[in-house]
C-alpha cells in the first residue's frame, strides 16, 4: 500500500504492520538459545495481532517449497533477526545510560511496539523517577496499551502516551503532556527516518533542536550510504517478489507487502552532519560494526543481507 499525505493505519496495516515484523524479530531473538536481548512482550503483541505476514517472516521453519527455491532466504531472515537484536540492544543501552547520567525525560518517537517502558529497569518514584513519553498514531498506542493491560503488565517508569502523528504539531502535544524543554532529555528515532519525506526529517530534527536543552541526548538509526542505490533496491525487490508470488500460491489469504513501498527514497542530509552543525557531539557506528560489537554478523557471501544503516548517538553540548 503506497503512502499518501496524512495517511493513518491500524497495527496490522501499512507502517503499523512493520512494527509487528520488528516484534517478530525481537521474539525470535528472545526465544533463541543465546539471546542478546530479552523482550517478553514481543510474542504477546504477535499473539494479540493474530495471523499475518509478521508471524511467517520470523517463523523458524520456512515452507519447503520456498526454502528450496530461495536458499538464501533463511540466512537472510536470520541476518535480520541478528540485526534487530543489535539495534534493540543499542537503543536499550542508550536509554539506560541516559537515565544513569541523570536524564529524567525519555522520548520515544514513533514508539510502535517498543516495550522499553515496561521492561527496562527504570525508577518509578522519588527524585530519580524517569518519565517516558511515547509518541505514535493513536491506534498503535491503544493496541499496545490494551494488550499489555490485559496481560497485567505494569510500566517500569512514569509512562506518558502522546497520541499524535509526527507529521503534525507533536511538540505542542508533547509539552501539553508534561514535557519540560528546559531540562535535559533523551530522544530515540529507531526505524523511523525512511518512513518520513526528506522535508519531514529536517523538520523533525529542527523541532528536537528547539526542545532539547543542553545535556540532552539522541540516538538515531539513520539511512546508510546505499539508501538511494537503485541497483541494491531492485535486487531486494526481485527477491521478495519471488517469495510473495510463491507465498500467494501456498496461502492466498496471506499478503507480504513490500516495505519499500512505505519508504521515501529522497536525498536528505546525513544525520551525523546535521547534529554536528547544531552543537551536538556525535558518534556514528555503521551497522556491521555495531553487530560485530554484539557478536552478531551478517550471513557471509550474501549481498544486501542486512541493512547498511548508521547508528548515530549524540549529546548536546551547546545551544545554537
Amino acid at each position: 500500500m503506497a503512502r499518501t499525505e496524512n495517511d493513518s493505519w491500524e497495527i496490522t496495516e501499512s507502517v503499523g504492520a512493520t512494527a509487528l515484523g520488528v516484534a517478530a524479530a525481537r521474539a525470535a531473538e528472545t526465544e533463541s538459545d543465546n539471546p542478546l536481548i530479552s523482550d517478553p512482550f514481543a510474542r504477546v503483541f504477535l499473539q494479540a495481532a493474530g495471523e499475518g505476514m509478521w508471524n511467517w517472516f520470523a517463523a523458524p521453519n520456512l515452507p519447503a517449497q520456498i526454502a528450496e527455491a530461495e536458499p538464501d532466504l533463511k540466512p537472510r531472515m536470520q541476518g535480520m533477526v541478528d540485526y534487530m537484536a543489535a539495534r534493540t540492544a543499542f537503543f536499550d543501552e542508550f536509554f539506560l545510560d541516559a537515565a544513569r547520567a541523570g536524564v529524567r525525560q525519555l522520548v520515544i518517537l514513533a514508539a510502535g511496539l517498543d516495550s522499553r517502558a515496561w521492561r527496562l529497569p527504570f525508577e518509578t518514584d522519588g527524585p530519580d523517577a524517569v518519565t517516558v513519553f511515547e509518541l505514535d498514531q493513536p491506534q498503535v498506542l491503544d493496541f499496545k496499551a490494551s494488550t499489555l493491560r490485559e496481560k497485567g503488565a505494569q510500566p517500569t517508569c512514569i509512562l506518558v502516551s502522546v497520541p499524535v502523528d509526527l507529521r503534525h504539531d507533536w511538540p505542542a502535544a508533547l509539552q501539553q503532556a508534561g514535557f519540560d524543554p528546559s531540562a535535559p532529555s533523551a530522544w530515540s528515532a529507531e526505524g523511523l527516518l525512511p518512513f518520513l519525506p526528506a522535508a519531514a526529517q529536517e523538520l523533525l530534527f529542527e523541532r528536537i533542536q528547539t526542545l532539547g536543552a543542553p545535556g540532552s541526548r539522541i540516538a538515531v538509526e539513520a539511512p546508510g550510504p546505499d539508501f538511494l542505490d537503485e541497483a541494491a533496491r531492485d535486487r531486494q525487490r526481485q527477491t521478495m517478489q519471488r517469495v510473495r508470488d510463491m507465498m500467494a500460491e501456498l496461502e492466498p489469504d496471506r499478503d507480504i507487502p513490500d516495505v519499500q513501498d512505505l519508504w521515501y527514497f529522497e536525498e536528505r542530509e546525513d544525520v551525523g552532519d546535521w547534529l554536528g552543525r547544531h552543537g551536538w557531539e556525535v558518534t556514528v557506528t555503521p551497522a556491521p560494526e555495531l553487530m560485530a560489537g554484539y557478536d552478531r554478523r551478517p550471513p557471509q557471501d550474501i549481498d544486501d543481507a542486512t541493512p547498511q544503516t548508521l547508528f548515530v548517538a549524540a549529546e548536546r553540548t551547546e545551544r545554537n
